[in-house]
């Protein structure tokens, strides 16, 4: 469903924010990327869903390429971001409306809206409220209402755990699990190593734009993850260091450097 090759983001300063990313995530599977913050989690979602354009590679949802056909791409991608971008002014049910009608679907009902609603456990008297009153938890809950509503095959979901407490956090992931039972295929990315472990079919490590390791599911239950994710992370940052040259003198040359240039002057 999503397959990424060779996908490269360089910035004009020179960073490569996304180096060489080659992965694929299939119907019915949960893939999680972990990494820090600044890893490229974030900038390889953006390159997916044609936010930004990659420097090479390229990136395929359901078969298309979503720099050359973007808006065909679309059609089969749903996104929730950290921060679920809504209308506060509009009820949790206008909201769902707009988005929904917005992805394409037109024959929605008022039915299928709360049904949508009711599946991702907003109370009912949310369904009216506006929504600059609800809390991260419910706005995320919105977020996930809006992409089964649109049916899309593939989700990408960024940090979408982030502020949530244990039990918003344990019900969100349920509803990852529910739409994994329908077919889509899920990719997410995290900083969590907690919750990574708990709902990832395989997983990524993400270190300075490149992906250093993937996990697969057997390996994702054994391991002890927090241990193998600062190794691997540890190691690529020390290499890096190395590479760009970026090695302090020790202190007692850098002191006898400056003796020397006192004694000529």
């Amino acid at each position: 469903m999503l397959e990424i090759r060779d996908l490269t983001k360089v910035y004009d300063n020179s960073i490569r924010a996304v180096d060489k990313l080659n992965l694929t995530v299939s119907a019915g599977e949960i893939f999680v990327m972990l990494g820090a913050n600044g890893a490229g989690k974030t900038t390889t979602i953006d390159l997916v869903l044609g936010f930004i354009d990659p420097t090479e590679g390229t990136a395929l949802i359901n078969g298309i390429d979503v720099t050359k056909d973007p808006l065909e791409a679309k059609k089969y991608v749903a996104y929730v971001s950290e921060n679920v971008m809504l209308y506060g002014n509009f009820t949790a049910r206008q909201n769902l409306d707009f988005f929904t009608k917005l992805g394409g679907n037109k024959k929605a009902t008022r039915d299928d809206y709360y049904a949508a609603m009711r599946r991702v456990g907003l109370p009912e008297e949310a369904f009216r409220r506006r929504v600059k009153s609800f809390s991260k938890g419910m706005r995320q809950r919105l977020g996930i209402a809006i992409a089964i509503m649109k049916d899309a095959k593939l989700v990408l979901l960024d940090e979408p755990t982030s502020g949530l407490d244990p039990r918003g956090g344990a019900e969100f992931l349920k509803l990852l699990r529910g739409l994994k039972s329908e077919g889509k295929a899920i990719f997410m990315s995290t900083h969590d190593i907690f919750r990574a472990k708990q709902i990832a079919d395989r997983l990524g490590i993400m270190a300075s734009g490149k992906l250093v390791t993937v996990l697969e599911h057997g390996e994702v239950e054994t391991a002890d993850l927090e241990k193998l994710y600062l190794q691997y992370v540890e190691a690529y940052e020390a290499e890096e260091t190395v590479e760009a040259g970026v090695v302090e003198a020790p202190a007692e040359e850098a002191e006898s450097v400056e003796d020397t240039s006192a004694e000529s002057e």
